[in-house]
């Protein structure tokens, strides 16, 4: 457990500094790019994301789930097989988005060299992604916690002296911005690469055992799979997100120019705001992934329910803090980005979808180290049907709009937490309301 708390610490620190520069890169992207220019960048950035996390395929979560849960003597067999996966699956996935990507209309807005950009990621992420999973299984989260820092003060450091001492156009601006969020990804992919070289070499020098094949292989795919599935519906709905907010709000009455600022002022700015103490949800989950794991294949019900009550009761901690933050200095902190009151407003409506979001973040790690990732995909389908219904219908009224797009947002992300919350306390043996230990 002490290895445990020194890991959330860790990252919680470094997460802080990350997220205090990603502040500095989004106040960077909105002066350079402008309103238009940044609805644009965060329109096609949940594309990207989606390219990034069909590339990951989980390993992150599947590997250091299966290391955590088997002896040491275990982890280079597993790690080879695991390797084995990533170079077909990379190389398989590296043709079809060669032949594909060209023909995604959503990139014909912008700059032609995005696509080749984005192809680029693919082999990156994925062997990433190994290499990542490694180091979180075994619980060496300082690894993890400098690789997530190198990749924010990357972007922080290219933007600003591309910004700084050159001038571009509005397009070319755009490719920049782009650029340097995939230049960052290829940072980490450096280090960690060289990193888990490092340690596989030592690796190989301690005494080891085999498994089989296809029990590795099994195991692997049994967590991807339809860990993978879940995070791609997200990836996906938050691909389709922007559109359809657009699309709700052009209904209202009002121009695409004006919903795609509009819609800019969301995610560039509130969004934004309001994500920054989500590091601490972040680091949380990467910890709990492995520790719950673990725990769970122990059958170590008590500790559960410890870590449990313990997340809760920090998650409630700062979040309470953070979003009276929000509404109470919204014009402050909106201005840092923006001088106009609309962010602002924003960011004071949308209190309830970032607190109930960083419950959500570790609830779902307890659902994936429980086993629980068919439920979890479920709770996630039935958030985002209400949420985009609520959204296309409210936000397409005249009277509503924007205000009804965030009662959407709201009430998904309430929903998501709730349901997430009453299954792992059912699994674990906890009394939903009260707390209380109803076995163990």
């Amino acid at each position: 457990m002490s290895i445990y708390y020194r890991g959330i610490l860790f990252l919680v620190v470094t997460a802080f500094l990350g997220e205090g520069i990603e502040i500095l890169v989004n106040m960077i992207l909105a002066r350079q790019l402008g309103f238009h220019g940044l609805g644009l960048y965060m329109s096609i950035l949940p594309t990207i994301l989606l390219i990034i996390l069909i590339s990951s395929f989980e390993l992150p979560v599947s590997i250091s789930k299966f290391i955590a849960e088997r002896e040491e003597r275990y982890h280079r067999n597993i790690m080879y097989h695991a390797i084995t996966i990533t170079i077909i699956f990379t190389s398989l996935l590296f043709v079809v988005g060669t032949v594909l990507l060209p023909f995604i209309p959503i990139f014909n807005s912008y700059h032609p060299y995005v696509r080749w950009l984005v192809i680029i990621l693919i082999p990156v992420i994925s062997f990433t992604s190994v290499a990542r999973g490694y180091f979180m299984g075994r619980q060496q989260m300082g690894k993890i916690a400098i690789s997530n820092f190198l990749r924010k003060i990357f972007q922080l450091a290219g933007l600003f002296v591309l910004f700084r001492f050159f001038e571009f156009n509005p397009e070319s601006s755009l490719l920049i911005a782009i650029a340097t969020l995939i230049g960052s990804e290829i940072v980490v992919f450096l280090y960690l690469v060289f990193m888990f070289i490092i340690q596989f070499k030592e690796l190989r020098r301690q005494p080891f055992s085999n498994l089989n094949r296809k029990i590795v292989r099994k195991n692997l795919m049994a967590v991807s799979i339809p860990t993978t599935g879940m995070r791609l519906f997200t990836a996906f709905t938050n691909a389709v997100q922007p559109f359809i907010i657009k699309a709700a709000l052009v209904h209202s009455g009002i121009t695409a120019v004006q919903a795609t600022e509009q819609f800019g002022m969301l995610m560039g700015v509130a969004i934004s705001i309001g994500f920054f103490p989500g590091f601490i949800a972040h680091s949380l989950m990467i910890v709990l992934i492995p520790a719950v794991s673990k725990t769970h294949s122990e059958r170590d019900f008590s500790s559960l329910q410890r870590m449990l009550q313990q997340v809760i009761i920090l998650t409630l901690g700062y979040g309470i803090v953070a979003v009276a933050i929000f509404f109470f200095f919204a014009p402050e902190l909106a201005s840092l980005f923006f001088k106009s009151g609309t962010s602002a407003t924003y960011l004071q409506l949308l209190w309830p979808f970032f607190l109930f979001h960083y419950f959500v973040i570790p609830l779902q790690a307890f659902m994936i180290g429980l086993d629980l990732i068919k439920e979890a995909f479920i709770h996630i389908i039935w958030s985002t049907v209400i949420s985009f219904s609520l959204i296309l219908v409210l936000g397409s009224m005249s009277e509503w709009r924007m205000d009804g797009v965030i009662i959407g947002m709201n009430t998904g992300s309430v929903l998501l937490a709730l349901m997430h919350y009453f299954t792992v306390c059912k699994k674990i043996g906890v009394s939903v309301f009260t707390g209380r230990v109803v076995h163990q």
